[in-house]
């Protein structure tokens, strides 16, 4: 019903930044969250941020200490991540959500994720 499209992950150096993009498309009208995940090998997938589209508030992990900025732009239905201070153990790929309106589950759509590999 929605579709997410990532884009922006790569390799960067520990110490750098890096800007995920995510665009939805299709049945925007039932976007009712948008999330950031990552998933590192051999660990759990993990909260990074997320953006209530009712009123634009945001929520940034807690665990990134304050170096992860989420921002939604609620009229082109994309989502970014600035990601700065970046470490080797931020490496992971990192995946966009959607919640709609109307369903039971916390998040009903996963884009196919983005790979960031931070090196020292």
């Amino acid at each position: 019903q929605v579709q997410l499209v990532e884009s922006g992950g790569g390799l960067v150096q520990a110490g750098g930044s890096l800007r995920l993009s995510c665009a939805a498309s299709g049945r925007t009208f039932m976007i009712r969250q948008m999330g950031w995940f990552r998933q590192a090998p051999g660990k759990d997938r993990e909260f990074v941020a997320r953006v209530v589209w009712s009123n634009g508030r945001t929520e940034n992990s807690d665990s990134f200490e304050g170096r992860f900025n989420v921002f939604g732009d609620l009229v082109k239905n994309t989502m970014d991540l600035q990601m700065n201070s970046l470490k080797p153990e931020d490496t992971a790929v990192y995946y966009c959500a959607v919640d709609l309106a109307g369903t039971s589950a916390e998040y009903d759509g996963w884009g196919q994720g983005t790979q960031v590999t931070v090196f020292s």
